[in-house]
């Protein structure tokens, strides 16, 4: 097996973290594909949007473990949102809902919120921001560039602000820098500038630019050679975000071309057995754009983007670690990963070994059905993601 090398200047270390995703609970219904991505495909009509939210954990000797959350997903009492984005949910009617808050389910998973050292936001709209005030003050807010400049104050002292005063006050607001090298550590990843957030080469975060003022991303080292004596296990899980909101802005790519028989079936549930059949990658020609098998489905548009063109250079950056099989890339709303990944208190270390690279890759396919003539044996479907009846909440 080849040396996993995203970056020939990347240097290899020892050190790992510990990622967990977690299934918020919550989710958004009535979302037209169109808002986010194009051109429109007849029988993809809707967005699918569960919420992920990530636990990173840092061990070194002769120090206690340092607890990361990446995004916490929509405020279980969303409806205390600030007034400009409860305005918006309203015009647009979107059903947002949560059943918990990601503290509770720390909880529930054994870690106390009171342990966590800071919280990492992709960006600050209303589905990744969560509710940081029911983390004590030692918690850290730690977010992008242009954070302060736009963004505070917040909601009340700026009635129109997107944010609440709450999210950012009595902790420590950390904007990060991507320019500063006197500051922090930066690297370069791959096509992406990063910082190495913990100086020992464990877990990075990027700089993703394009679908919000400030948005980052993070890479994780979650195995390394060198701890393994030598063999070749670096592994690392990339936490997009927002970068992309559909997989299928992400692939087919120049790097991930469609290949011609697709394993998993993306139409039938996956065995337990680990036996897996197989469908013909040419059924989905008719989506491809000019069907071309190197090329996404979807191109990044429409109103909740703050640079599109951005964006998709964002997402072309994306597709050459994609190509990397022991990189694990996990977007914020991917509804795919529910059928394949363990989720929190579950670790996704060695998502390698289990072939999630794999079996997560082309999932998001089935979302095609109706448009390729095919039917979908026990998947969830794109229609489940279309308004829910009377304006309940998801």
């Amino acid at each position: 097996m080849a040396t996993l090398n995203i970056d020939p200047d990347m240097p290899l270390s020892s050190n790992t973290v510990s990622v967990s995703i977690i299934d918020t609970t919550a989710g958004i219904k009535g979302v037209p594909t169109g808002e986010f991505f194009g051109p429109t495909i007849t029988g993809h009509q809707w967005l699918a949007v569960p919420v992920f939210s990530f636990l990173i954990q840092h061990s070194s000797p002769n120090a206690p473990t340092q607890n990361l959350l990446f995004d916490l997903g929509i405020r279980k009492d969303w409806k205390n949102l600030s007034p400009a984005v409860l305005a918006a949910i309203d015009a647009i009617k979107w059903t947002p809902g949560a059943r918990k808050s990601v503290s509770e389910i720390l909880q529930d998973g054994g870690v106390d919120a009171s342990s966590i050292d800071a919280v990492i936001c992709s960006h600050y709209h209303f589905d990744h921001i969560g509710d940081p005030s029911l983390f004590g003050a030692k918690t850290a807010l730690v977010v992008g560039p242009g954070f302060r400049e736009n963004l505070v104050p917040g909601y009340p002292s700026n009635p129109n602000s997107p944010i609440l005063e709450s999210d950012y006050t009595g902790r420590e607001l950390v904007e990060l820098d991507f320019e500063d090298n006197s500051k922090w550590k930066v690297v370069t990843i791959g096509p992406f500038r990063g910082i190495d957030y913990f100086r020992d080469g464990s877990f990075y975060l990027l700089d993703s630019p394009g679908h919000a003022i400030g948005h980052i991303s993070a890479l994780a080292r979650v195995t390394s050679s060198i701890k393994s004596s030598g063999t070749d296990l670096d592994s690392f899980v990339l936490v997009a975000g927002d970068a992309f909101h559909y997989a299928g802005e992400l692939r087919p790519s120049p790097h991930v071309p469609l290949p011609a028989t697709i394993t998993p079936n993306p139409f039938e549930p996956l065995s337990p057995s680990g036996q897996h059949s197989t469908c013909p990658g040419a059924i989905f020609q008719s989506v491809l754009p000019g069907m071309d098998c190197c090329a996404p489905i979807y191109k990044p548009c429409g109103p909740w983007h703050h640079d599109a063109d951005e964006g998709e250079r964002t997402i072309q950056n994306l597709q050459q670690l994609d190509a990397e099989p022991r990189v694990l890339i996990l977007a914020a709303h991917d509804e795919s990963l529910l059928d394949v990944l363990d989720f929190f208190p579950a670790k996704l270390d060695g998502f390698a070994e289990r072939g999630w690279v794999g079996q997560t890759r082309w999932r998001f396919l089935k979302d095609f059905a109706q448009a390729v003539g095919r039917e979908c044996q026990g998947v969830r479907r794109n229609s489940d993601w279309a308004p829910p009846p009377n304006g309940s909440d998801v």
